[in-house]
């Protein structure tokens, strides 16, 4: 059984941090994401990024097959990786965590 603390930890913190920097930003998301992608040492970054997540993308698809799990039911956190690459992955290990939690619980009642 898979422990939810680390994902869940990650997740709030980098949520928390995400939204501090949101609403100190200068800038809308696609502007920096447009001058991020304007240099080639920060594209190179950013792309090292995306291939990250799309691998962690088809991974999640994978695994919630494998799970008995529809192809859709992974689309939220697809969509969240498209935006904010680390939080689809995280997401998806905090649900799986709890699922599988509650999985165990349902199939060894404590008497």
């Amino acid at each position: 059984m898979m422990s939810v603390a680390l994902p869940l930890t990650a997740l709030l913190g980098f949520c928390a941090y995400t939204v501090s920097v949101m609403l100190q930003a200068e800038q809308s998301l696609i502007d920096f994401g447009i001058s991020l992608m304007s240099r080639p040492d920060t594209a190179q970054v950013v792309i090292d990024l995306y291939l990250l997540a799309t691998l962690a993308g088809i991974w999640m698809y994978k695994d919630a097959r494998q799970r008995g799990q529809s192809a859709w039911s992974v689309v939220p956190y697809l969509l969240l990786t498209a935006v904010f690459v680390s939080v689809g992955p995280l997401l998806y290990l905090v649900v799986r965590g709890i699922r599988e939690r509650k999985q165990s619980v349902v199939a060894n009642p404590v008497s």
